[in-house]
């Protein structure tokens, strides 16, 4: 099977969240379902009126199907707004 490239976009409840404490739980929960510690590509993103969004882009094996079991573990992480997945792409090499 082929690598895919994911990219997860995580909004916080509010501008007052502590936007580095979700992206410390995330990246753990991440970890957790690729099965490894993987390298991940974080960037903090302004929205508005001082809402910053969380974009965490990392690498799985496509033979574990769909993100979905991730974005509802990630979902309920106190501070967590919604999380989506904004891009998939099939690494090639």
């Amino acid at each position: 099977m082929a690598q895919a490239v994911v990219t997860l976009r995580i909004m916080p409840e509010s501008p007052d969240t502590d936007i580095h404490g979700v992206q410390g739980a995330a990246e753990q929960l991440i970890d957790e379902f690729v099965g490894e510690k993987g390298e991940k590509r974080v960037s903090i993103e302004p929205v508005a009126f001082g809402l910053n969004a969380l974009k965490i882009t990392f690498v799985m094996d496509e033979s574990q199907g769909s993100t979905e079991p991730l974005e509802q573990k990630i979902a309920v992480l106190h501070g967590v707004g919604s999380v989506q997945v904004i891009d998939v792409r099939r690494a090639i090499g």
